[in-house]
């Protein structure tokens, strides 16, 4: 684990797993960490076993990475800008950009600004990309999020308390989270059009989150799809998620 100073001197932290392949970097979703979204299930393992080198980002707000209260620090275009900064201290110039959920629309944005992306896979997100620019709003609501994580969470919806009761099982800093989603309270992605690069969009099957995930990969210049079992929180777990991404990864 490795700290580097990003373009506006906060202190992220990211993990590299070498390997001879492709370089894969990953972005977890909001909440989660390195560990809960990418060593725990299994995605990590996968990708070292077919050789590649793995990289993750604790965003900002999460894991190990600093994690400031102010919302302002927090937005779309500076977490995106976080991926892009990790890229020049590693000084990578071909990437494969791997992210799901909050990560999935971060990654969606560095791809469409950054030409060092070759490839991208999202999971974790659906048509709420297109009808929502980035969060499905009709899943849940931010000022719901905030709720869970604020106090006792008294008054959230049964959705966003399963993201509470994910904070409080990583021990993630509630506070900090309740400001990413009041920075994140905006509409990241409003065109497509930028994303060129061959893109794999990866569904959970029961995951309303990643709802009518064919409409996103259709409006992908060059998308396609891949639906694998389980919700938001297991798909990611699951064998044929890490199969899909992998052949994706080397194809």
């Amino acid at each position: 684990m490795t700290k580097f100073k990003t373009w506006d001197g906060l202190e992220l932290n990211y993990r590299v797993w070498e390997g001879d392949g492709v370089t894969v970097v990953l972005q977890h979703g909001v909440v989660a960490d390195t560990n809960a979204n990418w060593m725990g299930t299994g995605v990590v393992q996968a990708l070292q076993a077919a050789g590649h080198t793995v990289v993750s980002l604790d965003a900002r707000g999460h894991g190990r990475s600093d994690k400031p209260h102010d919302a302002a620090r927090y937005s779309w275009a500076a977490m995106a800008k976080d991926v892009s900064a990790l890229y020049d201290e590693l000084g990578f110039d071909r990437v494969v950009q791997v992210g799901y959920s909050m990560g999935g629309v971060i990654s969606l944005l560095v791809a469409a600004a950054d030409d060092r992306v070759t490839k991208l896979a999202v999971g974790g997100i659906g048509s709420g990309v297109l009808d929502c620019g980035g969060v499905d709003r009709r899943v849940i609501d931010i000022d719901d999020l905030r709720t869970a994580m604020h106090g006792d969470g008294a008054g959230a919806s049964q959705v966003a308390m399963m993201f509470r009761i994910l904070a409080d099982a990583i021990s993630a800093d509630r506070t900090a989270i309740e400001a990413v989603a009041t920075g994140l309270d905006d509409e990241p992605i409003t065109t497509l059009a930028g994303v060129t690069v061959p893109t794999l969009v990866l569904a959970g099957a029961a995951d309303p989150f990643a709802a009518e995930p064919e409409r996103l990969a259709a409006a992908l210049p060059d998308g396609t799809l891949a639906v694998v079992p389980g919700d938001h929180l297991m798909a990611v777990i699951e064998p044929a998620f890490h199969a899909a991404l992998v052949n994706f990864v080397k194809s």
